[in-house]
């Protein structure tokens, strides 16, 4: 990877930079935040990163900071801004490092982006994708080239070998139209549900269970993956009611309370309690004095 280097640091106006290729969209909770704390302090505080291409008439690319661009282009102000000259792997690696550090992301984007810190790892470590090893001229013992990705990643990022695993076999797996989808969730998607997803080797039930969980007509991927089983056998799928969801949820925890908790819910929601109970029987009562 070409070293890359830092050309100008400067103020730039946000119209000037293209924002293009990444590997997420911005989020409005990120943007308003990034404003919330513009206008508290009066300042952005860290620069975006931007480099130059040099082979498209020095056009300017953002590298690092979709959110803190966006901010800046709503409030009228000048961007701070560190412009490059560089390599597209590294462009790429630092929007990576940048929202893994920086953004707090849930387990969807996490994969996303730690599948691909990896593939360019070993694009740029191919030694290490390989297994290769060099000895020791020493010892002759067989060590490590460079410390590996895993074990690399953990370390800069906080998580556990484990944890960067499972997300690195989630996000590997998904396809850029799943991720997509995927984002357009009622709730977050949870790691095991992208694991779920992986499993999944025909395109059609990868497709079923992607739209059922995007849509929240499950609670969970392996329901999805028992409904496409079931439906395919012609049998009758597991459809999630929301209604009985909530009505099991309000009666464990009802009977779980004590005493005291029932009589202060009571005192609090009584009015509505007895509009619920009466209402109705009053609604038939009216109905069969009428004619």
């Amino acid at each position: 990877m070409r070293e890359a280097r830092l050309i100008e640091v400067t103020e730039l106006d946000p119209e000037v930079v293209a924002v293009e290729n990444r590997l997420r969209p911005v989020s409005e909770s990120g943007v308003q935040s990034v404003m919330a704390s513009v206008e508290a302090l009066h300042l952005l505080k860290d620069e975006i990163i931007v480099r130059k291409v040099r082979h498209q008439d020095n056009r300017l690319v953002l590298v690092a900071g979709a959110h803190r661009l966006e901010a800046c282009r709503r409030t009228g102000r000048k961007v701070p801004a560190k412009i490059y000259d560089c390599s597209d792997d590294w462009a790429r690696m630092m929007e990576l490092d940048d929202n893994l550090a920086g953004a707090e992301l849930g387990a969807l984007d996490s994969a996303v982006f730690l599948a691909e810190r990896k593939r360019l790892f070993e694009k740029l470590h191919p030694e290490m994708a390989q297994g290769g090893f060099r000895g020791n001229q020493h010892t002759g013992n067989l060590v490590p080239d460079i410390v590996s990705f895993t074990t690399s990643t953990a370390e800069k990022f906080g998580l556990s070998e484990r944890q960067i695993h499972r997300l690195v076999s989630a996000g590997s797996n998904l396809l850029p139209a799943e991720v997509a989808t995927l984002r357009s969730a009622s709730k977050p998607v949870a790691l095991k549900d992208l694991a779920e997803i992986g499993k999944a080797t025909d395109p059609q039930e990868r497709d079923y269970i992607v739209k059922m969980l995007a849509g929240g007509h499950v609670k969970n991927a392996a329901t999805a993956r028992r409904n496409f089983a079931a439906v395919s056998n012609g049998e009758k799928p597991v459809v999630k009611d929301p209604v009985e969801d909530s009505f099991k949820a309000l009666l464990t925890a009802w009977k779980r309370a004590p005493k005291a908790a029932k009589r202060r819910f009571v005192g609090a929601a009584g009015t509505e309690l007895y509009e619920l109970v009466w209402d109705p029987l009053c609604d038939s009562v009216d109905g069969g004095d009428t004619e």
